[in-house]
């Protein structure tokens, strides 16, 4: 009777040693930020048996991955993806141009259309990308001014009254549209009064 082969998966509850790949999968363990690593690189579109080429264009990558620095491993997983599609994305574009669409025009427009299709998921993730690092930094400030008809009263007020008067109502009337305490009301005083006898001269 055979045995069966057990797996032992061990995970440490803190590092011992700061990550040196922390740059790439954005995880204090290099574990993950190895294993993420790897499976970018052999996630894109090249002759994974050609060393040189790989050893080529994966430390291209790390380089631009190091560049976009990841803070954690979601954003390592963004960045990634980002960098898998975009090589796919280029790749499908190179390849509808190599088929000429006078002669091989169904290959050229589907080639262009998963070029596309690459390229939109470039933009998806990277939108992705940046909510996450927003995240809780985004505010909204809406604020209500509501104009009453005595308002509308004292800007007409405001507009046919003299030119000292109209000054001082007008700033006022801006500090009350920006307060948070109601406007207050001014009143029209007439220009001037004169005294009224008892309808005629007075006799002598």
């Amino acid at each position: 009777m055979t045995e069966k082969r057990t797996i032992q998966i061990k995970i440490e509850a803190e590092p011992r040693v700061k990550a040196e790949l922390k740059a790439v999968g954005g995880a204090d363990r290099d574990q993950w930020n190895d294993r993420l690593l790897n499976l970018t690189i052999r996630a894109l579109p090249l002759d994974q048996t050609n060393v040189d080429t790989v050893s080529h264009i994966g430390s291209a990558l790390l380089s631009g991955i190091v560049d976009i620095r990841p803070a954690d491993p979601i954003e390592g997983i963004l960045i990634s993806q980002i960098v898998v599609a975009n090589e796919a994305a280029l790749s499908m574009y190179q390849r509808a141009w190599s088929c000429p669409p006078d002669d091989y025009f169904e290959a050229h427009t589907k080639y262009l259309q998963l070029a596309d299709r690459a390229s939109r998921t470039v933009a998806m993730l990277t939108e992705r990308l940046d909510q996450h690092r927003g995240r809780g930094q985004q505010q909204i400030v809406v604020k209500h001014v509501t104009v009453n008809a005595d308002q509308a009263v004292v800007t007409d007020s405001v507009v046919t009254a003299k030119s000292s008067e109209a000054a001082s109502s007008s700033a006022k009337l801006v500090a009350a549209t920006t307060a948070e305490t109601p406007m207050e009301i001014l009143e029209m005083k007439p220009a001037g009064t004169a005294p009224v006898g008892d309808g005629g001269p007075k006799a002598k």
